[in-house]
């Protein structure tokens, strides 16, 4: 799979898409729908969309496409070659949501929670191939949150289209299990492949599932956080996980306007924690030499390239 559009710069999220077969332009078309990463503390969220003309449906069966959780990473990998190369009746779609969006939209001053945001990426998604004139008659999703009423929503955005939210549905219909596969393939791709924007070295690559109950994952988290910046973009912020360690780990810095009516240095020391001021107080003139040391390493040493973690 060519994640290319993607690894360019894996701060933002992005589209991939298959060419639209011809027939789904004149047949009427069914849709399934799924994720992969939902729940991991690294890496993106997948969602994935799979279509093709309901007469076809038996042929989508015969590739043996299923759950792509019950499947080896290999035989995904494997079933996702034949769904590609059976583009004159199946098309597919990804949205690829980076760590960066997934966290930034969610600790967000307007409550955007990752229900709101499944749900908008999946009706970006259906609403993407209704665009391009697949002729959709039928949807199939697997549920996000209680399954009537995402149905309910999805059928009065999509009306005239039958829409079918089940829980499991990855592992009831065929069409689902096809979209599992190519949202998994792309996800595990993108992890395994992850290209840092940060100047951190040699890094490694085993970080495990990126579940935050993975050893291998949460000994990843413990030695690359970094005490000020936090984390590399890889890394959702907004897991409970990754903000308990900058909690417990990281250095405490206070913000001069958390305290308008006094002296943010004062506050600082009121507190026993450092002002954010202090770790540019030598390069002023004064203040401490530890703090332009500090500041030194991070912008100097490490050269990272945004603030985007802090």
């Amino acid at each position: 799979m060519d994640l290319s559009p993607f690894e360019a710069d894996n701060s933002v999220s992005c589209r991939l898409k298959s060419q639209i077969p011809d027939i789904c332009r004149t047949e009427d078309c069914c849709l399934g729908i799924d994720e992969a990463g939902r729940g991991p503390v690294l890496g993106p969220m997948v969602y994935g969309i799979c279509f093709c003309p309901i007469s076809r449906k038996e042929e989508l069966k015969d590739l043996k496409v299923a759950d792509s959780k019950t499947l080896t990473e290999a035989e995904r990998e494997a079933l996702f070659e034949k769904l590609d190369e059976a583009k004159s009746y199946v098309g597919w779609a990804l949205q690829v949501l980076s760590p960066n969006t997934i966290s930034n939209s969610m600790l967000q001053r307007t409550k955007y929670n990752l229900n709101a945001l499944s749900h908008d990426t999946a009706i970006g998604l259906v609403q993407h191939a209704l665009d391009c004139g697949v002729q959709l008659k039928e949807v199939f999703v697997d549920t996000v949150g209680p399954a009537d009423k995402y149905e309910d929503k999805l059928s009065k955005i999509f009306p005239g289209i039958a829409v079918t939210v089940r829980p499991k549905a990855d592992s009831l219909f065929p069409i689902v299990s096809a979209a599992s596969i190519c949202a998994k393939v792309a996800r595990d791709f993108a992890v395994k492949h992850w290209r840092f924007g940060e100047d951190l070295g040699e890094v490694d690559a085993d970080y495990g599932s990126g579940y935050p109950s993975d050893p291998k994952t949460k000994a990843w988290l413990l030695r690359y956080l970094d005490p000020v910046f936090g984390y590399p973009q890889l890394v959702r912020f907004s897991w409970s996980t990754a903000q308990t360690l900058m909690d417990s780990r990281g250095v405490t810095v206070h913000w001069d306007d958390d305290d308008d009516d006094e002296d943010g240095e004062k506050a600082a020391q009121r507190r026993n924690n450092r002002s954010m001021l202090s770790y540019f107080s030598a390069a002023a003139g004064g203040g401490s030499q530890s703090g332009s040391n500090q500041t030194h390493r991070f912008f100097s040493d490490r050269k990272l390239k945004s603030l985007d973690t802090l």
